[in-house]
């Protein structure tokens, strides 16, 4: 079964900084690609940053890119979002999934969720 806990939201200033945690079981951290994903109030799910399969390269959306920063720690089954300047437009719920060969908004494996609230 995989199983994804997110920690680490919290409410923060414009500029300000925040590092989101996934922690996985083993098996999934290994086995499956892991990003993360957000949703803003109103808005639909988007993408914010993943590894490809088995701990490839990673990848941004546009609005993140330069700002934010995908990591993991083997020893840990976790991966990590930090988030360096954060922009009010950055408030949401955010999502740690996990897929096979690739995550997307269709992907089976979701965390509960942890709220970034980015103050003006």
């Amino acid at each position: 079964q995989v199983q994804l806990v997110e920690s680490g939201g919290g409410l923060v200033q414009a500029g300000g900084s925040l590092r989101l945690s996934c922690a996985a079981s083993e098996r999934t951290f290994n086995n499956y690609a892991m990003g993360w994903f957000r949703q803003g109030p109103g808005k639909e799910r988007e993408f914010v940053a993943a590894f490809r399969w088995r701990g490839g390269s990673t990848y941004y959306a546009d609005s993140v890119k330069g700002r934010f920063t995908i990591s993991r720690d083997n020893a840990k089954n976790t991966v990590y979002l930090q988030m360096n300047s954060l922009k009010p437009e950055d408030t949401a719920v955010y999502f740690c999934a996990a897929d096979r060969v690739v995550v997307t908004t269709a992907s089976a494996y979701w965390g509960q969720g942890t709220q970034v609230t980015v103050s003006s």
